[in-house]
């Protein structure tokens, strides 16, 4: 028994040096500017958006508006962010600290898709 329960720790995942969980379920976009970009995935640290890298710069700072389609009702949440990561058409932004209001936003998109996930189990 002790021999079953050391051999699965050694299946165990690595664990992430991710503060926060990325995100790529959510039905949401990013505007930059006049701009929309297609979000891959985001979490409360920041956003990566399909776009031609070349078109930011590393350290470039923007106002970023994420655009969570909810099941009721759409949801803008806009921060700042700077460009931390390009690669291959993706680009990646990292929050500036989030505000109290920010965090709440957020929540409530998380809340949202939990709710429409827990409803999809419950239906036939």
């Amino acid at each position: 028994m002790l021999g079953n329960i050391l051999g699965s720790r050694k299946h165990q995942e690595p664990p992430s040096r991710r503060r926060h969980t990325r995100r790529a379920k959510d039905r949401c976009v990013t505007m930059i500017g006049d701009n929309m970009f297609p979000v891959i995935d985001w979490s409360l640290g920041g956003v990566q958006i399909a776009c031609d890298d070349k078109r930011f710069g590393l350290g470039d700072q923007a106002e970023v508006a994420l655009k969570f389609q909810l099941r009721d009702d759409i949801i803008d949440v806009p921060h700042k962010a700077t460009v931390v990561r390009k690669n291959k058409g993706r680009v990646a932004f990292a929050f500036e600290p989030l505000t109290k209001d920010i965090r709440e936003r957020f929540q409530m998109v998380v809340d949202d898709f939990m709710t429409q996930e827990f409803v999809e189990s419950q239906t036939v």
